[in-house]
């Protein structure tokens, strides 16, 4: 049991392929990561994919509210303006389903999402968690911004169906 879960994760961890995005400006990178406030009524939204080798040859799809931001590869972030003092849900792409985190932005403020990639029975999966500010300008500040573009399925609810 044990020899088939190291080859499984050897397996995974030997994916070293790496997927790739389209990537924003330097300029546009360097001004996200100024962490400046949003503009007036609005909140940000920093999503972002660390740079890691685990799952590195797969690109997850993001989807806020619905709308596409982009698909992910390792070691890239998303900035996203929604509209402040409401609630709004992300979602990403995993192995059967798409898994959302539901969160309560307030205007005026920038919040701070990781996804991560974890073992699936077919492909990797991904998940949403929220970090704290510190952790989150941390991250971003050593990951360069992607542009913002389409993602694998049409909407999130295609997701359901591969």
């Amino acid at each position: 049991m044990k020899k088939t879960a190291a080859i499984a994760i050897f397996t995974a961890l030997g994916m070293t392929g790496c997927a790739s995005v389209d990537m924003a400006s330097t300029t546009e990178s360097q001004a996200a990561k100024q962490f400046a406030a949003p503009s007036e009524g609005h909140a940000g939204v920093y999503v972002f994919r660390k740079d890691t080798p685990v799952g590195a040859a797969l690109k997850k799809d993001i989807w806020i509210d619905g709308e596409c931001i982009g698909e992910s590869a390792k070691g890239v972030f998303f900035y996203h303006q929604v509209e402040g003092d409401r609630e709004h849900t992300l979602a990403t792409e995993s192995e059967f389903s798409p898994n959302t985190l539901v969160m309560m932005l307030e205007a005026g403020k920038n919040y701070f999402v990781e996804q991560y990639l974890k073992l699936g029975v077919f492909v990797g999966g991904a998940n949403l968690r929220q970090v704290d500010e510190n952790t989150g300008m941390a991250e971003v500040s050593r990951l360069s911004m992607a542009e913002k573009g389409t993602c694998s399925s049409e909407s999130m609810t295609d997701a359901n169906k591969q």
